[in-house]
C-alpha cells in the first residue's frame, strides 16, 4: 500500500449471506465494520458456527481505533465473543439495541469489556484519518444505521442491512441525511445486496401488521400460537399490542424470544409488561384469552414450536382448535425443516397460517431491486461495490447500479480479502489478505480442520470400523486374532463372514509387519488401512473410517 493510499476490505460478507466483518485501513489506522457469525451448512457436521479468520487483524491490532456495529443481528454481532478473545479492540460503538444484545453476549460467556458505547444518528466520532458519521436505516431490528466514513480519499458509505419503507411501524429511515451526505460527494458505495435478485419493493411492515391483527380478529374463539423471528422486536411491539386489544395474555416461549422481550422493555420499546405471563398461567387461562409466542419459526428441532409440534414439550400440549401462525419465511436451507415442523401440525388437526399469496404476514427486513436504485441515486456514488450477499445477489446489484448510470469500469465484484485501494486519482482492485473460514465447535475455535470435517462426513455417510489388535512387542507376537466392530457400516450380526474376512486379513498384515526389522505401530496402522480400503469398497461399495487400535501386552 502506498503511503497515501486508503484501503478498503472483507474478512466475511462477501459471497456469502452471513460473516459480516468489513475494515477500512489508511495508513496506521483501522476502522472494523461489523463482527458477524455465519451458521453452518448441512455439510458441516458438528460445526456451531462459521466466523472470519482474524489473523490480518491480530497482526495488525495496534492499528484498531474502532469496531463499529450497524445493528443488533447475529451476522453482526456474533463474532464479537470470539474477536475480543483474539484481538484487542480498543473500543465498540453499537446502536442501543445492538449494545445490549452484545452486553448479554459478553455476560454468557464470562467476558468482561468495559469499552462498549451507544451511538446514534447524531454521534460524530473522529481519528487522525476518518471522520465518522452514522444514518438511520429501516430493517427487521430496531435501531439500523448505515455508517459514512471520511477518508483523506473521500467518503466510504456502508448502508448496512437496509429497506425502505415508507409507512414503517417503527421510524422513517433518514432519507435527507442520505441525500446530504450524498450531495457532499460519496467517493464509493457498499450496499446491502441480500435481496438483489428480487424485483419491485419490499412489502411494508404496517401492511403485515394489519393482516396479523385480521387473524386475531377471525379467530377470537381460538388460542394463537404464534412464531416469528425473535429479533423482530417492531413486530414482537405490535403481536402484543393487537393481543391487548383482543384481551390476551401472552406467553413466551424459547430462550432467544425471552432475551429478545426483556431487551425491548429495557429499551422502551415495549411498556406493559403485565400483559406477559408464565406457561403455568397460560395453561390456566381461557384458549382464546391466550396467545404463545414461540420461537422455532425455521423449524429448528430443539425450538419450542417443534417441540410443541411433535408433543414433546413439557409446558404446552397441542387443542383441536388452536391456531399457528408462521409470521415469517424460511431461511434458504431451512425450508424443509419448516415443512416438517407445519406437516406435524396438520397432523394434530391445528389450523395454520403461514406466510404466502393468501396471506401476507411476513416482511423481509431488506431492500428489493426498486430500494436498492433509490439507495444508489441518494448516496450518488462515484464507485460501487456491493455487499452482504452471494454471488449472484452482488452481481444483480452492480447491473441495478448501471442502470443508475455508475460506469461499468467504476464497480467492483470483490471477494473476501480483496483489496480496493482508494487513491486521489482513483479506485482499482490491488492485492489481497488473509480471509478464510474459522470453524467453532463448542468452547473449541480454529481446532476444527477441513480434514476433520471430511472425517465427519465420511462417519455421517459410510460408518466407523475399529480392529483392536494385542500385540506382544518385545517377543514381537500377535496374541489373539484381531477383534472387529463397526458402527454405522454393517451389522456385526449379519455380517459375519465379512467381518471374519477382515480379521484374517488383518491378523495377515500384522504378522507381516512384526516380522520385519524396524516395525513400529504407525507404519502397521498404515499398512492396515491401505489394504482394507480397496478390499472392503470391492466388498460392500463403501470405505468407512478405518481405526487400527493397538493394545501393547508385554508377556515375561
Amino acid at each position: 500500500m502506498k503511503n497515501n493510499n486508503t484501503q478498503v476490505f472483507a474478512l466475511g460478507g462477501l459471497g456469502e449471506v452471513g460473516k459480516n466483518m468489513y475494515v477500512i485501513r489508511h495508513k496506521d489506522e483501522i476502522i472494523i465494520i461489523d463482527a458477524g457469525v455465519m451458521f453452518p451448512d448441512d455439510d458441516l457436521l458438528g460445526i456451531d458456527y462459521v466466523i472470519p479468520d482474524f489473523t490480518y487483524l491480530q497482526e495488525n491490532q495496534n492499528k484498531i481505533k474502532y469496531l463499529l456495529i450497524t445493528h443488533g443481528h447475529e451476522d453482526h454481532i456474533g463474532g464479537i465473543p470470539f474477536l475480543l478473545t483474539q484481538v484487542n479492540i480498543p473500543k465498540i460503538y453499537a446502536p442501543a439495541q445492538a449494545k445490549e444484545l452484545i452486553e448479554k453476549k459478553l455476560e454468557e460467556k464470562t467476558i468482561n469489556y468495559k469499552n462498549l458505547f451507544t451511538y446514534n444518528e447524531n454521534t460524530n466520532l473522529k481519528t487522525k484519518y476518518f471522520n465518522i458519521e452514522f444514518f438511520r436505516t429501516t430493517h427487521s431490528i430496531p435501531d439500523s444505521h448505515g455508517i459514512a466514513i471520511n477518508t483523506p480519499n473521500g467518503t466510504v458509505v456502508m448502508t448496512g442491512d437496509f429497506k425502505f419503507d415508507f409507512t414503517p411501524v417503527g421510524p422513517m429511515a433518514n432519507l435527507s441525511k442520505m441525500a446530504e451526505i450524498g450531495k457532499k460527494g460519496v467517493r464509493l458505495l457498499m450496499s446491502d445486496s441480500t435481496n438483489a435478485l428480487s424485483p419491485g419493493i419490499s412489502l411494508s411492515e404496517s401492511v403485515v401488521d394489519e393482516n396479523l391483527g385480521e387473524i386475531f380478529q377471525n379467530n377470537k374463539d381460538n388460542r394463537i400460537i404464534l412464531a416469528t423471528f425473535a429479533s423482530n422486536i417492531y413486530r414482537l411491539k405490535h403481536i402484543i399490542e393487537t393481543c391487548k386489544e383482543n384481551k390476551r395474555k401472552v406467553a413466551l416461549f424459547g430462550r432467544s424470544m425471552d432475551t429478545s422481550i426483556d431487551i425491548a422493555i429495557k429499551c422502551g420499546y415495549i411498556k406493559d409488561k403485565s400483559i406477559i405471563i408464565s406457561a403455568e398461567e397460560a395453561n390456566m387461562l381461557e384458549p382464546s384469552k391466550v396467545c404463545l409466542l414461540c420461537t422455532g419459526s425455521q423449524g429448528e428441532p430443539l425450538a419450542a414450536l417443534s417441540r410443541i409440534a411433535s408433543g414433546s414439550h413439557k409446558q404446552i400440549k397441542l387443542l383441536p382448535n388452536d391456531v399457528v401462525i408462521f409470521s415469517s419465511s424460511p431461511i434458504p436451507g431451512n425450508s424443509s425443516s419448516v415443512s416438517k415442523t407445519i406437516n406435524k401440525l396438520y397432523l394434530k388437526g391445528v389450523k395454520v397460517y403461514t406466510h404466502g399469496f393468501e396471506n401476507s404476514i411476513h416482511s423481509s427486513g431488506h431492500a428489493n431491486q426498486e430500494e436498492l436504485k433509490l439507495m444508489i441515486r441518494l448516496f450518488n456514488p462515484e464507485y460501487f461495490a456491493p455487499y452482504h450477499g452471494e454471488y449472484r445477489m452482488l452481481k444483480t446489484h452492480t447491473d441495478l447500479a448501471t442502470l443508475c448510470d455508475i460506469p461499468r469500469q467504476n464497480t467492483f465484484i470483490l471477494s473476501n480479502g480483496d483489496i480496493l485501494e482508494m487513491s486521489k486519482t482513483g479506485i482499482r482492485k490491488h492485492g489481497h489478505v488473509i480471509a478464510g473460514d474459522i470453524y467453532v465447535d463448542g468452547s473449541r475455535i480454529g481446532d476444527v480442520s477441513n480434514i476433520v470435517i471430511k472425517d465427519r462426513r465420511l462417519m455421517s455417510n459410510n460408518g466407523v470400523l475399529a480392529i483392536i489388535i494385542n500385540v506382544d512387542t518385545k517377543n514381537k507376537k500377535l496374541l489373539n486374532t484381531p477383534l472387529v466392530t463397526t458402527r454405522g457400516y454393517v451389522l456385526v450380526n449379519e455380517s459375519g463372514e465379512l467381518i471374519k474376512e477382515i480379521e484374517l486379513l488383518a491378523q495377515k498384515i500384522v504378522n507381516q509387519k512384526l516380522k520385519s526389522k524396524n516395525f513400529n505401530f504407525t507404519d502397521m496402522k498404515s499398512e492396515l488401512v491401505n489394504n482394507l480400503m480397496p478390499f472392503l469398497e470391492d466388498k460392500t461399495g463403501r470405505v468407512p473410517i478405518i481405526l487400527p487400535i493397538f493394545m501393547d501386552i508385554k508377556r515375561k
